[in-house]
């Protein structure tokens, strides 16, 4: 039976702001990308997720990012590869405590927002992002785009490597995600969000948004949880999934 993963970004909230339905997403999804507090996120958030999903037998993951609370990490920055290495062996690191506290673990590493999509093609910077996941011990899988440079350095390190697609956000007709700053590139239509995943999930293939099917081989499928009815949106595709006879399970 074809099976995929599906996964969601949780623990998005800062103090009394809350952006994700955490408890909603992690009553539908398999795997959690908690925040670590570098774009969102804080201790008591941190914890809370972990509970949570502890209790509702969800993986967690750690979700790692430039530090850039006020532009979401989605604001494109330079750091320095050392500082940058340090930077996510410490995200993983703080969210390490409140998974063991809850009597689980930190499963995966997921890089967030401009530090996603920078390590697609920069060699630099994904190098910077495998060696802060070795500093922090283990040999933890890295979650990411298909033929990202993250990907190829991490198995180099000999890290397990998992691909990831996206079936709300539209691609490039060489499999990369439409720029967020550009007109499309979120797929607002719940029913096309559906249709994608299926598609993505049991024949490995999207449509791009010049209207080419391209070939995008994913483990894992991800729904934003910051997007507007996230969990129903969730739960309908999980709902698909299931009915098109495709297993939903973690990966990890």
């Amino acid at each position: 039976m074809t099976s995929i993963d599906l996964n969601a970004d949780l623990g998005e909230g800062f103090g009394r702001w809350r952006l994700t339905d955490d408890a909603g997403l992690l009553s539908v999804v398999t795997s959690a990308n908690v925040a670590c507090g570098f774009h969102a996120g804080d201790p008591a958030t941190m914890r809370r997720v972990c509970e949570l999903a502890a209790e509702r037998g969800v993986t967690i993951g750690a979700q790692v990012s430039y530090r850039d609370l006020a532009g979401f990490g989605r604001r494109a920055m330079d750091v320095p590869p050392a500082e940058l290495a340090a930077e996510v062996a410490y995200q993983i690191g703080a969210l390490a405590v409140f998974a063991r506290a809850a009597g689980t673990r930190v499963a995966y590493v997921k890089p967030h927002g401009a530090l996603y999509n920078r390590v697609v093609h920069d060699a630099e910077q994904a190098r910077a992002v495998v060696e802060g996941v070795l500093l922090a011990g283990g040999e933890l899988p890295v979650l990411g785009l298909p033929g990202s440079r993250v990907l190829e350095h991490a198995g180099a390190a000999g890290l397990p490597v998992v691909a990831e697609a996206f079936a709300d956000r539209a691609y490039t007709d060489r499999g990369t995600l439409v720029p967020r700053g550009q007109e499309g590139a979120v797929v607002a239509d719940p029913e096309a969000v559906v249709e994608r995943s299926v598609a993505l999930a049991a024949s490995g293939t999207v449509v791009a948004r010049s209207g080419t099917r391209i070939e995008v081989r994913a483990r894992s499928l991800c729904v934003h949880g910051d997007t507007p009815g996230a969990v129903e949106l969730a739960r309908r595709v999980r709902d698909r999934l299931e009915a098109s006879g495709v297993a939903v399970e973690a990966f990890a």
